[in-house]
Order: structure tokens, then C-alpha cells, then sequence
């Protein structure tokens, strides 16, 4: 299955002309980014208004995550047509302004772009037509922006997969150095002991020191024992590898595992004996923060 990030742009338009003659180019875009959930924002024209129940239910059902912006917009490209108005209407309005005038004697009369302008009936029209296309136009923008979505969730999962190889060294790395270390602190206990009898008159044989040495070096070496550590970060690692090649809907998993892989190079790092082993754990830190970065993208 594909990995889709939040992040992604997306435009689409047409040409609308409705049946008087009236066109205009209607256009939709999207802009979309990372949220924890799925947040619609509309801005479009208040004609448009009625169809954002319609408009909404098409993003739900496109889009899982993130923080979409749906832009609406309206260029007029031609008014072919402007006809005279009917005499009908005319006379219906002369009609109408003899009677105002009538009872109000100071009222103005109509002037011809008011005439005009009360021919708004195919101006209605021309809406109706935009309406009816918007759904459709707005299904071609989502695909659109499934398709960047998806162009840019397949770099996250090339990042992603290079950090878990990164990630997979550093334990390699890690793994020999706790016994090198627990040797090296046994070496220095028996060298401790035997510096201490020989400025004393207390007698202890090799052996006994060698003993004590072993005693301290056993209790050091469970103290910084990171096996358990190490065991549970290749277990995310696999997890995560696993989720990243089988795809779909797993940013909220990813975040999960990534605040566990965080937590074992931690501990790593407070249990770290040498300054190799610390390198190694800021190193797997640094890591795990670039790939937290690339996570809070995916949906």
C-alpha cells in the first residue's frame, strides 16, 4: 500500500457556462499539512455556501489526516449575451415605479444599470452551473493531491528506511562494547586491590583479589547491561521497517514507536559506560529526532 504524507498542493479548474450565455472559469485548490486529525477549513464565495455540507463529505472521504485549506474562487472570462430586457419587464416595472411614485413622490426613478441589474435571475443561473460543477471539479483536485501526497510520502519512507539502517549500525556498534568496558573495570578493580595490599600489612593472595575483582565486576556489569535495551530497539526497528513497506494509514503507529525508540537510546545513554557508548547513544538520539520530524508528515 502506498504512504501518503499530510503535506501537498493541489489546484484544479474549468470552464462553467450556463444556459443563457453567462461563463466564467471556476476554480478549486487545496493546501494541506500535517495535524493529529483531519481539519477542514472552507474559503469560498457565500454563493457556494449551500454545497459545503457536500463539499466536506468529499474530503472525509478522501483524506484520512491533516490540516486542509479548500479555496474556492470565481473569474469571470465572458457575459455573452447582455440582452435588453423583455418589454414584459419592463412595463411590469414601469408599472411598479408609477404606483411608488404615486404614494411617494420624492422617490427616484430606476435607472438603467438598476434595470439591469434586476435581470439577476441568469446570474442565478450561471451559480447554479458552478454549483453543479464544483463536487466534480473538487473530486479532480483530491486526486491531484492524493497523487503529491504520495510522491512525497514515498521520500519519508526513503528517509525513514535509511535512519532504521543508521539506527541498526549503531546497535552493532553498541553491542560489543559493554563487555569490553565490564573487562576493562574488572582489570582496574583487581589493579585497585592489589595497589591497596601492597600498601597495607593486610594479606590477601592473587587468587582472593582475582575473586573480589570478579564480585565488583558482576555487580557493574548488570548495572550497565543494555542488552534489554538494545533487544527492544531492534524489535521497533523491525516493526517499523515492516509497517513502512506494507504502507497505508500508519503516521499515529509510527509516532508510538518512535517515542519508544527514543526512550531505549535514552536509557542507553544513562547506563553508558564509555565514551564510545555514549557517542553511539547521541548518535541513535539524533537520529530518532530526524525520523520524529519525518513521522509528524506521514497520515
Amino acid at each position: 500500500m502506498t504512504i501518503y504524507s499530510m503535506t501537498g498542493y493541489a489546484t484544479a479548474q474549468a470552464e462553467v457556462t450556463s444556459a443563457n450565455g453567462l461563463s466564467s472559469t471556476l476554480g478549486v485548490e487545496l493546501r494541506s499539512v500535517n495535524s493529529r486529525f483531519l481539519d477542514l477549513t472552507f474559503k469560498m464565495p457565500e454563493d457556494f455556501r449551500a454545497s459545503e455540507p457536500l463539499l466536506r463529505e468529499k474530503l472525509t472521504q478522501g483524506l484520512r489526516r491533516g490540516k486542509v485549506e479548500l479555496r474556492v474562487w470565481v473569474e469571470h472570462t465572458q457575459q455573452t449575451g447582455l440582452r435588453i430586457p423583455d418589454p414584459l419587464m419592463l412595463n411590469h416595472l414601469r408599472l411598479a415605479q408609477d404606483a411608488i411614485q404615486a404614494q411617494l413622490p420624492s422617490a427616484a426613478p430606476l435607472s438603467v444599470s438598476q434595470i439591469l441589474g434586476m435581470g439577476h435571475e441568469r446570474h442565478s443561473d450561471l451559480t447554479a452551473a458552478q454549483q453543479e460543477a464544483l463536487p466534480g471539479l473538487l473530486q479532480q483536485a483530491i486526486a491531484a493531491l492524493q497523487k503529491a501526497r504520495a510522491t512525497e510520502g514515498k521520500r519519508l519512507q526513503a528517509v525513514l528506511l535509511q535512519c532504521l539502517q543508521g539506527l541498526g549500525q549503531l546497535a552493532n556498534q553498541a553491542e560489543p562494547l559493554v563487555p569490553a568496558a565490564v573487562e576493562q573495570q574488572r582489570l582496574r578493580f583487581i589493579e585497585k586491590f592489589q595497589s591497596a595490599l601492597d600498601g597495607s600489612n593486610a594479606s590477601l593472595d592473587s587468587q582472593s583479589a582475582q575473586e573480589r575483582a570478579l564480585t565488583e565486576a558482576t555487580a557493574y556489569a548488570i548495572r550497565i547491561d543494555v542488552a534489554e535495551e538494545l533487544a527492544r530497539l531492534r524489535s521497533h526497528l523491525e516493526e517499523i521497517e515492516s509497517l513502512l513497506k506494507k504502507g497505508g494509514e500508519l503516521g499515529k503507529r509510527l509516532d508510538f514507536l518512535i517515542q519508544e525508540l527514543h526512550r531505549e537510546a535514552n536509557t542507553l545513554g544513562s547506563k553508558a559506560s564509555t565514551l564510545e557508548l555514549t557517542r553511539v547513544s547521541v548518535d541513535m538520539k539524533v537520529l530518532v529526532e530526524q525520523m520524529r520530524e519525518q513521522v509528524q508528515n506521514i497520515e
